[in-house]
Formats: C-alpha cells, sequence, structure tokens
C-alpha cells in the first residue's frame, strides 16, 4: 500500500478556548500548535495502520485503537513537559497534571457563560471573586455564546433543575449517562470543591473565579466515561464505519475525557487519525469548538454533519 500525504496542520483549527488575548503574535503561537498536531496525528495514523494489518478480528482492531490513543496521551503530556507555562491566566502550570487519569482525583469542572478572566485587561474584584473589564476574546466570547445554549438547554429539558444531564445513545439503542451542566446551588457547590481540592494541592485558590453566577460542565461518573471510551473505540472499530457512526463515536470522545489536563488535544489528534485511515475523504471536518458542542449542546446537535 503506498504511503499516504501528510495529514495538514489546516485539519486542526484552533479552539477559541486557547485564544484568550486580542494580541495577533500571541495568537499566531497558539494557532502554531497545529502543526504539532498535525504532525502527531500522522505518525499515529501510520502507526494504526500497521497496528490494523495483521488485526484479526474486532477485539485486535480495539486494542490497536486503545494503543494509538495511549501514545497520542503520551505526546500530549511531552508537549506540556516541553511548554514553558499555560494558557492565559490560572494555576501554576503543572505538566503531571496530563498524565493524571480525572478518575483518580475527581470530576472536572470547566466554566462556561461569562468568564472574566478570559477578557482581555480584566481585572481581579474580590468582592465578587470575578473579573471585571477587559475585552472580549474569541475565548470569552465562545463560553458565553455556549453558556446561553446551556440555558436554552436547561429551559427545554430541566427547567426547574439545577442539573441537566446528558443521556448518551449508543448505535444499539443503549443509554449511558454522559456529562452533566451545573448552575444554580449545584454550581457553587463545585466551585467549593473546585476551590477545595486546588487548596489540598497546596495552592492558592485566592482568585478563582468563583463568583457571579457560575455555569460549569462536569465530566461523567468514572464508570460511565470508561464505558463511553469502549463503546467510541467499539464503534471506530467495527466493520462499515460510516461518517456518521464517526461522528457518534467522536462524541462519545469528548464527552469522557481521560487525563485532567489535555484531553481535547488527544481527541482531536486521534480522531483526526483514524477518520483520516478509515474515512479518506469522507472525514467529517473537525469544528473548531468541538469540545463545547459536545459538552453543551447534546448528542443530537453535537453529531450533526
Amino acid at each position: 500500500m503506498p504511503a499516504l500525504p501528510a495529514i495538514a496542520f489546516d485539519r486542526f483549527p484552533t479552539s477559541p478556548l486557547a485564544l484568550r488575548t486580542n494580541d495577533p503574535i500571541d495568537q499566531a503561537g497558539r494557532r502554531a500548535f497545529s502543526c504539532q498536531m498535525a504532525q502527531i496525528a500522522t505518525t499515529a495514523r501510520d502507526h494504526l495502520a500497521d497496528l490494523l494489518a495483521t488485526a484479526t478480528d474486532t477485539e485486535d482492531r480495539v486494542a490497536a485503537l486503545a494503543a494509538v490513543h495511549t501514545s497520542v496521551t503520551d505526546w500530549r503530556h511531552q508537549a506540556a513537559a516541553r511548554a514553558t507555562g499555560r494558557v492565559g491566566r490560572g494555576l501554576h502550570h503543572n505538566p503531571d497534571r496530563f498524565r493524571t487519569p480525572i478518575a483518580a482525583v475527581g470530576t472536572n469542572y470547566d466554566r462556561i457563560g461569562p468568564v472574566g478572566r478570559l477578557r482581555d485587561g480584566s481585572t481581579w474584584h474580590p468582592a465578587t471573586r470575578t473579573y471585571r473589564g477587559g475585552t472580549d476574546t474569541p475565548a470569552s466570547r465562545a463560553t458565553a455564546h455556549y453558556g446561553l445554549a446551556a440555558q436554552r438547554r436547561f429551559a427545554r429539558e430541566a427547567p426547574a433543575a439545577d442539573i441537566l444531564q446528558n443521556r448518551v445513545t449508543l448505535p444499539d439503542g443503549r443509554t449511558i449517562a454522559g456529562n452533566r451542566i451545573l448552575r444554580g446551588q449545584a454550581a457553587h457547590r463545585a466551585a467549593a470543591d473546585l476551590t477545595a481540592r486546588i487548596a489540598a494541592r497546596g495552592l492558592d485558590p485566592a482568585r478563582v473565579e468563583t463568583g457571579g453566577h457560575p455555569l460549569y460542565t462536569a465530566t461523567p461518573d468514572p464508570a460511565d466515561a470508561t464505558l463511553l471510551r469502549a463503546e467510541a473505540l467499539r464503534i471506530l472499530a467495527g466493520p462499515g464505519l460510516t461518517p456518521q457512526l464517526f461522528l457518534t463515536a467522536r462524541y462519545l470522545l469528548f464527552q469522557a475525557p481521560v487525563m485532567k489536563k489535555g484531553s481535547d488535544a488527544v481527541t482531536r489528534v486521534f480522531t483526526v487519525a483514524v477518520a483520516d485511515l478509515l474515512l479518506g475523504a469522507d472525514a467529517p471536518a473537525l469544528p473548531a469548538d468541538i469540545d463545547l458542542r459536545c459538552y453543551v449542546l447534546g448528542q443530537q446537535a453535537a453529531t450533526r454533519p
């Protein structure tokens, strides 16, 4: 079989969450990470092709996919270890978080809606525990947009609740509990949990933005997350993979990140590599905001071609 062409960097549009400043030079540096992602995706695709060439059944194919996913996770940790710091303002950069399983230390909470620290030039306001002022960035606009989308989902699906539980439907009709969206008292409890965990790590949570009207996405129960990932790999390993089945598998993987940090980039690289090998020209594009889509919109909207 002839060698496949390298995967192009433009297959990896930069997540708006990485663009937390309006400085064009800083933004260009953030966008350059796409070149690294394309290189590792090409390596992962070729590695997967070699493993699948000797696979004799579905279990072998699942094992091959799992091995490649692990290799991409290892790359993300190594990339973090080479980096000089985190994107934007936040806690001290710790590369070990890129190889720390979520299941080992607790739920991941990601704030959506108005997030002041993502605004360029905002300043800390201790009385409200929020960042105020500044100008919008791609990151702050994205979280605000998806915060509104989350509130619309609450209005439709759980108008009296503070917790919206995503239910993920598998191709065979079974459902698994996916991630949750939290508001009201549930969001305040999450903020308190997040602050306590930061303090327990010996870090200062004094400027963690927990005030205002917090809205969070929360990762699934570890057992459910394990099932979601296993089902995603089984879909990708099965015969007759279609673009729509691929979109379902990609959604499952974004619903169930593995590590405390870096799983979004891992899922981006892994799914582009798999799609390039198994679907070729039919591979669906990767939206820049794919992580937010999968966390917030629900399965039907997030898997729309």
